[in-house]
């Protein structure tokens, strides 16, 4: 099924646990593999310090259901810092999960509305309920 999904994955210290998503492994049920943005992106200039805060994937089918479960499991260095952007293709915007006690939850906006749809989307879709 064709479905594209954008997530964003911005977390401090994270280089080495982020390093094994940066590349294909059989064994995950997703295909696509994680970009890592540095700092030259905001820059414009060479390649960029050796931190990395960002890392970018876009998924183009509906097949990356263990992905958020995957993320929670890793050994972040600073949890504290982690926050999951998810931008299913019927989102109206990016929502954001958080760790909270290990675990990634939602965080909720204000006037939004999430409708759980697991045979179309990974995270149901995002509304805005301010729309006219």
């Amino acid at each position: 099924m064709s479905r594209y999904a954008e997530v964003i994955v911005l977390a401090r210290d994270a280089e080495e646990v982020m390093e094994p998503l940066t590349r294909p492994a059989p064994e995950r049920e997703w295909h696509q593999c994680f970009t890592r943005v540095d700092d030259s992106v905001f820059e414009g200039t060479g390649p960029g310090s050796q931190e990395c805060y960002t890392w970018v994937v876009q998924f183009t089918r509906h097949n990356w259901h263990g992905l958020l479960a995957h993320l929670e499991s890793l050994p972040w260095p600073d949890p504290y810092s982690v926050q999951v952007l998810v931008h299913d293709e019927e989102d109206d915007c990016f929502g954001l999960w958080m760790l909270y006690d290990g675990k990634l939850s939602e965080v909720p906006f204000p006037r939004t509305s999430r409708r759980l749809a697991p045979d179309v989307s990974v995270t149901g879709t995002l509304s805005r309920t301010d729309r006219g």
